[in-house]
Order: structure tokens, then sequence, then C-alpha cells
């Protein structure tokens, strides 16, 4: 195993997500790395010997969040099947039951009084949403490559690269090698297939659109041919979705026709395909969009690229994200078959690199579904060939959902996050009306599902649907996002939301008259009967958990701010009514007040133990009583359950600090009855939440931050003795490096996103160790609050390391490109400026913003290109740009920083190099 590199692991960070650690001593942009990093990067592949013909779970997964593609590889009709994340059938819709209110009395009174079918009965009558079900996730069509015979085909091979976020395919037929390439570029908003062959003028092929949608083909041009449509008609509301996909032909040599819908391709030496798609979704209310102009527009500044630019700036905006992690467990020889079978083969054979594999496939996918501006992940991420497909493919709040985002803090993919909490704003609208007009309540709330139209009501029936908490689930990942970044600005943007939230159950909450505690009523855990057949009950424990978490996110969110001292005030009167978590006949974690046994021992939810993950209610040194309980309650339901249940359980098992069960769990996921031929989990059929729930698990078996306090390698299994992670994330705004062998820790790296007082618990601490300041060779003073425990003050922007006696230390920091701290407005705040990637025609760079000793309400940065370029994409900013000078200002999420305290923006620019940095870079606050 190589050394742990210092500036490789502790490279000034990632935009938005405080500092990346690279590849453990792999130098970024080397020409030659190391043959470890080459055979770690070749390990992240899906590797296939055979096409995937006809089957979907066999077919490779390509996004750029807004578009997605499943390519099969097929060597006679290529198929790409194609996904914009907008095209829902339906359209906007008020989901609301004006009968819900009056109905609501005689609903509690008959769950106060046991009487829950007849409760259940009415809530079906009264409550249920219209329509009784939501609207469907659709997709788009097919476009199709007819290929002519030339040969069988052989030295066949498919791959997804997930370094590159490129899917291949490679054969000979007829003597002559072709190669496909295909990947969806973000920056330019397309998909992009690259057809190449070894013979001049050996590609030949014709490509049409079809789709189950009403659709018309055509030709535009003559290199083009669209897909027109409209979404389908569900639950009696009309698709209003218009949507248009565009293909066009670049071909170096041969010819290329384009008519009646179909294009042709004769005797080219290689082809460049280029795939838009517009949707005339504008948001839940509005659908009236110019969807043509959409495609068209991307389409035209597209063909304006060659296809090596456009390759350049999908790597460098792709990579940009991925890269921020790297990890290591191990590899056997396991690694070197197909992906298919080593999935067939994992439960008998020694494979540890595959879980390094799955964790950075869930990775891969959020940024592949959901990025800033698009729809949040749904139950298949952006990936559906069907017009009703299972669950809708929409958005299951009491799982699902959440589960999806489950890594996006983690591991290090802050931004990704973004459109769930577009989704919570859009939700406090629709969920207001639902909350008056079915409850006679302020705030908002939402149920069980949701889909485009922000549809809030209860659906598919009181047994699943009546469950209140959906909305407040996600009110409090706002402010655990929060936890992870300390953006002050976005709390302040998102408060609205979660003080609503919490003002619909200071409104709805009632007193149980049995017990004496504000209760919801009706709700229910979710999906699962107390009773034979009836699941509506008052105060269920995940209820009650969610409210704890919620009301603690808004007093404190409130704090931070420094508003609604009343309101406060009121919100923790009604926490210190909700009742408490107790411990049943059977020495488990109750799920209702009443301790009935459930009638599915085995059921796939395990909801009463929220408490336990994802929240930090449970915890193994802070209620240790209930910490057995869960172990217990885990122990009763049993190990199997489908994907998405298996991967919840390897994240409870990591917070019982249990590394081995969890890694048991692990292994019970990878079987050809939960994980397809292509890596998607299974139920089945697929749902992406358990490929997100297995990532998450693994980074919670390494790193936890729950408890106010990182927890390093807490859930290390024995089946991984030695290994290296870096670039996890912890709360507090801390990102970790970590290496091991012999199953215990070697080193640590933690640099701090802002000062404060940091407490770090490791096996590590029970032995002899060295600490100190990698920024400036100093060594905090220490506490030892717990024989396994050190806290310390750090300092923004330092880097930590702690360390085993006679470990070498990491090599020393290598000469730097970066043109240091730029010259402040006086406040002392400073800008550094990092190119991160560069290529001929471009370059993607970020600039690092630092206030000073003095806090900052906002911050611009201005500089001039020495050679010219100029800038076309910002992130975490807005950018205006006169000749060679630019200014960047920044978003309205990130400009306030505490003193000392630091945040990032990225940009891509176009011109020729080389692009060195500025000299003239300049920073000004306000």
């Amino acid at each position: 195993m190589s050394r742990v590199s210092r500036r490789h692991l502790l490279s000034a960070g990632a935009a938005g997500a405080g500092a990346t650690l690279l590849p453990l001593g792999w130098p970024t942009g080397s020409a030659s790395a190391p043959a470890e990093a080459a055979a770690v990067a070749d390990d992240l592949r899906l590797r296939y010997d055979r096409p995937a013909g006809t089957e979907w779970l066999r077919a490779l997964p390509i996004g750029n969040g807004r578009l997605g593609a499943m390519v099969f590889g097929n060597t006679d009709t290529e198929r790409l099947q194609l996904n914009e994340d907008t095209v829902w059938a339906g359209g906007p819709y008020d989901s609301s039951n004006s009968r819900g209110a009056a109905s609501l009395a005689d609903i509690r009174r008959l769950v106060f009084a046991d009487q829950w079918s007849q409760a259940q009965n009415l809530i079906n009558q009264a409550m249920l949403g219209k329509p009784v079900g939501q609207l469907a996730y659709q997709t788009v069509g097919n476009l199709k490559l007819t290929l002519p015979a030339t040969g069988a085909a052989s030295q066949y091979s498919r791959v997804l690269d997930l370094t590159t976020a490129t899917a291949s395919v490679s054969y000979v037929s007829g003597g002559v090698r072709f190669q496909r390439e295909v990947f969806a570029s973000a920056p330019d908003q397309v998909i992009v297939v690259r057809l190449t062959a070894d013979r001049a003028g050996a590609i030949t092929f014709t490509a049409t659109f079809d789709s189950p949608q009403r659709t018309t083909v055509s030709s535009p041009d003559g290199t083009t041919i669209g897909l027109d449509g409209v979404s389908g008609s569900m639950e009696g509301i009309t698709g209003s979705v218009r949507f248009l996909a565009l293909a066009q032909a670049v071909t170096t040599g041969g010819t290329v026709t384009s008519s009646g819908g179909t294009l042709r391709v004769s005797g080219a030496t290689s082809v460049t395909l280029l795939i838009s798609i517009g949707s005339s979704y504008v948001d839940f209310r509005t659908v009236n969009g110019d969807y043509q102009g959409i495609a068209r527009t991307r389409l035209a500044a597209a063909r304006t690229l060659p296809h090596d630019q456009l390759r350049s700036r999908h790597l460098a905006d792709y990579q940009a994200l991925f890269n921020r992690v790297s990890i290591d467990l191990g590899r056997t020889a396991a690694a070197d078959q197909t992906t298919d079978v080593r999935i067939a083969r994992h439960a008998e054979q020694n494979d540890p690199q595959f879980a390094a594999l799955l964790f950075q496939f869930g990775r891969y996918l959020l940024i592949s579904s959901s990025r800033p501006g698009t729809q949040p992940a749904n139950l298949q991420g952006i990936w559906n060939d069907s017009m009703a497909p299972q669950w809708d493919s929409k958005y299951t709040i009491n799982a699902n959902l959440p589960m999806n985002y489950w890594p996006a803090d983690t591991t290090n993919l802050s931004e990704c996050f973004l459109p769930v909490f577009d989704m919570i704003k859009d939700l406090t609208v629709t969920g207001a009306r639902t909350a008056q007009v079915q409850y006679g309540a302020g705030g908002w709330v939402t149920h069980h599902n949701t889909d485009a139209w922000r549809g809030s009501s209860v659906v598919d029936g009181a047994v699943w649907g009546m469950w209140q908490t959906g909305g407040a689930w996600l009110a409090t990942l706002i402010w655990d996002h929060y936890r992870f970044t300390g953006d002050v600005e976005f709390l302040r943007a998102n408060y609205a939301a979660l003080k609503g939230a919490a003002q619909f159950f200071l409104d709805t909450l009632v007193t149980d008259p049995a017990r004496g505690y504000l209760v919801t009523n009706p709700s229910n855990s979710p999906e699962l009967p107390h009773h034979t057949d009836v699941s509506v009950c008052a105060g269920p424990t995940m209820d009650n958990q969610i409210l704890r978490d919620l009301f603690d996110a808004v007093t404190r969110a409130g704090e931070v701010l420094d508003l609604d001292a009343p309101f406060r005030t009121r919100v923790r009167a009604a926490r210190d009514r909700l009742p408490p978590m107790r411990v049943g006949s059977r020495g488990n974690i109750q799920e209702w007040l009443a301790d009935w046994i459930e009638p599915e021992r085995n059921h796939r939810h395990v909801s009463h133990l929220y408490g336990l993950h994802p929240s930090n209610q449970i915890t193994r040194r802070g209620t240790p009583q209930l910490h057995e309980a869960a172990r217990r309650t885990l122990e009763l339901r049993g190990d199997d359950g489908t994907g998405w249940s298996l991967a919840w359980k390897i994240n409870y098992w990591a917070r019982l600090e249990d590394g081995a069960r969890a890694h048991k769990l692990y292994r019970d996921l990878v079987r050809t009855d939960r994980l397809a031929p292509n890596m998607f989990d299974l139920h089945p059929p697929f749902q992406i939440d358990g490929n997100f729930g297995a990532t998450s698990g693994i980074a919670e078996m390494l790193l936890q931050s729950h408890h106010d306090e990182l927890h390093l390698l807490p859930a290390l299994p024995s089946a991984w003795p030695a290994g290296r992670v870096s670039g996890l994330r912890g709360r507090g705004g801390y990102t970790v490096a970590m290496a091991w062998t012999g199953g215990r820790a070697d080193e640590f790296l933690i640099r701090a996103d802002r000062d404060g007082t940091l407490k770090v618990r490791a096996a590590l601490f029970t032995t002899a160790h060295t600490l100190g300041d990698l920024t400036d060779g100093s060594t905090p003073g220490t506490t030892r609050p717990e024989t396994d425990v050190v806290q310390f003050t750090v300092r923004a922007g330092h880097t930590y390391r702690a360390a085993r006696p006679g470990t070498s230390p990491s090599p020393s920091v290598p000469a730097s490109s970066d043109p240091g701290p730029s010259p402040s407005s006086g406040t002392g705040a400073t800008a550094v400026y990092t190119v991160t990637g560069s290529w001929s025609g471009g370059l993607q760079a970020e600039v690092r913003v630092t206030a000073g000793a003095a806090p900052v309400t906002g911050w611009t940065v201005s500089w001039t290109f020495p050679n010219g370029q100029v800038v076309n994409q910002v992130w975490n900013g807005s950018h205006t740009q006169s000749g060679a000078r630019v200014t960047v200002s920044n978003a309205a999420y990130n400009g306030a920083l505490p003193a000392g305290g630091s945040t990032t923006f990225g940009f891509l620019a176009d011109g020729n190099g080389p692009h060195d940095p500025p000299t003239d870079l300049t920073v000004s606050t306000r």
C-alpha cells in the first residue's frame, strides 16, 4: 500500500463541500500515475463480456442529472433507452380532499377507541387525495442504431467506467474493430455517442427513434432526426408534458442523410451522435416551457464543439465531484472477473474490492441523477423504460427519498443534495393547502409519497398512505445538511420550510387520553399492520422520533438565525410532551405506544429504528439500554429483506458498531436476487435507494459523526484488514482520510472547515499515538473526556494528523502552482485560485474564499485571464466578464462567512493555453 500524501489527501476542496481528499498518494493530473493508481482506477469499472441484448437490467446507466440513458452495447441493433427527468404522466393538480377536516375528529375518536378498522375505512372515504394515486415518471423512448451484419463479433468487451462516467463497447466484426463510447454531459446538456473503427470508411448504420408515448418522428434537416411527443395520461389527468428529442450525426468521412425520421450514415471513419431533449415542464404548476427551443438550442451549442472538447468538459465537470473520495478495501483475483460473475459468486469468494466498487457506484448514480437545478433522484434515479413503472418510479418519502440522499453529505457530494431542498420549497406550497383543507391547520404537510406535481395528500389507501410525517422527515434534512456545511445563508433560505413543518404539528398534535402525551392521530408505522389488515394508530414510535428531530432542528436553527424566540418556546414545550421510546416485553424498541407484536415478524420496514439511523437518538454511550433494545429489534426482525431493506440494515448495524454484522448484511445484498447484473439494487424489482443505502452504510462503517464527534473506523469489519479512504465528510465541517493495516489505524488526517472544538473517538487513542497540526507544525493541546477520545481546538483550513508512533509521515508537500493568497479588501479576506483540470481549448478551476478576522456578509473575487480565456459556466456564484476581466460574486447561500470561514466556487472556461493562474486576483467583501 502506498503511503498517504498529505498534499493529495488534503488538496483544497471541492466546490461547496469543504476540502477534498484526493486518491492516496496519486498525483493529480500526472501523466504517468503509479501502477497501483492505474490498477485501482481500472477496478472502478463494471465489466462484461457480452451485450445486454433485450435485458434492461443488463444495460448500463449514464446521466447528467437531467438526461439519462440505458446503453445496451449490442452489436446488431444498439439501443439507448432515454429519459428526461421532468417527463411525468399527467399535469398540475390539487391533491387535497376537502372532506378531510370535517372527518378528522371522528377518525381520531375511533383510533383512540381502538376501533382501527372503522377509522381506516373512514380515512379511505374522506382523507384520500384526489386522485387516489399519484402520477408516474415515464420514458421518453429509444434511439436505436441498426448496424450492418458483418459477421459474428469477437473480442467483445462492455464497460461502465465510474472514473470517467462513460459507457463503452468494443468488438471485432468482419476483421474490423468497432468501438462506441457514450456519456451524458452536464456542461453541455447533451448525450454524446462516439463511434469509431480501426479501418477507414467502416462505419455504416441507420438511426431511428421509437416510443410508447404519443409521438411523431421527423427529419428536421439532413443530419438530424426528431421525436416530438407528450407524456401519458394517468389517474384521469391528461398528459401535458411536451418533449422533443433530437439526434444529429457529425461524421468524419462517408455520408449522412436524414429523411422520414430515419438517419443514415454510410462509409464513415468516425461519427459523433449528439442527443438533445427538451421538456415543457417548468415547475409543478407550469408546463408551457419552450421545449423545442430548449432541445434545439442545446444541440446547436454542442454542435459547435469538437468531440474531444465535449469529452474534456464532461470529464472536468464529473471528476470535480467523483474524485473527491477514494477508497481501497483490498483486492483479490476475484476482481478480475466480469461484474455479473462477481455478483453471482460473491457468497463463495473473498472479493473485498467489490465493496469499494459498490460504494463508488452509488456515488456515480447520485452524481448522474441529481444535480443543482434538476429534479431529485426518484425511486429509479432517472432511469425508467416504462409508462407505468413499479410504484410509479416516484418519490416514496417513508424510505426511498431520504435514503437516496444519505450518502450526499457523508461522501462529499453536497451539491447533489440541492434538488431535494428545491422540492421541499415546492411542497411547502402544496402541503400548506393539504394542511388547511384536510386538517384545518397551518404550516405544511406531506404524507408517504409525492411526484413531479408535488402531491401532498394521503394516497394509495390508509394502510399505506395515512402517515403524517413525510414532510417532517424531509424538513429535518435541512438542519442535517447545515451541520455538514455550516452555510448560514442556506439555513436562512430554508428556515421557513422548517418552521412550517413544525407549525403543522403544533396545530395538529392531540393528547392521548390514556397516556397524556402529545401524539399524531391518525398515522401509522410505515406500511406495517399492528393487527390484521390495520395499520392506522396514534403516536407510532417513528413519528415521535421524527418530531423530536424536527422540533430540535427548528429550535436550533432559530437560535443560529436569532429568530422566533416565542415560537421556539412553544416548540420546546411540545417536544417535552412527546412519548419517549420504550423497551417492550421482548427486549425490543416498541414500534407503537402499546406493546403490540407485529403480525408480520420479518417485515421489510424497521421504521421504529429511525432513532438509531439516520437519527442520533439511540447511541451506544448516550442511551445504552435503548441501544441494546435496538440490537434485539433487529435480531427479531431478521437479516433478510428486500434490497433496500438490507441496505438500511447495513446502516443500522454500523451504528450499533458491529462491523461483522454490517458486513454480513452487505454480503447478503450482493446476490443475484438483490443486485441486478448491472448492479442496480432489486426490491425486486429495481429500486435505487438500495444502492444509495449501501454506499451510506459502507461510509458509516468507516466514519460516523452523528453524536457531536468524529468516530473513526467505528465498525471496521475483519474482512477489510487493510485499506484506506479519503474525502469522507463529517458533521461540523470536517474532511477525513484514514489508512489502516492489520485491522488497526495507521494514520488519520482531518481538515477543518471552520474554527471550533473537535472531539475525535478512535481505538488509536487508547494506545500510544502522535497528534499534530500539519498546517503550522504545532502540537495542539488536548483533553481526554474518555479513554478513546481526544478533544482539541481546531482552526479553519488547518489539517491535523494522528498516527501510531513509527508510522512514517506522509511525503513532503510538492511545489504548488497555486498563486497564493490574493490581496484583500482590508478585511483580511483572501482568495486562492487553483487550476483543477485543463485540456486543449479549455480549463476548470476553483477559487477558495476565506474571511479574515471579521465575519462577512458577501464577497466578490476579480481577476484578469492572462491568455484571454472566456468563462462559460460558474457554480456557487454568479459572474460577469468584460474582455479578459472576470468578476464573480457569491451565490445567495454562500455569501455569509464567519471569521476565518471559507467557501469555494468553481468554473469552466474556454480558450487556448497555457492556463496559468492569474497574477492579479483580488477579493472584496461586504
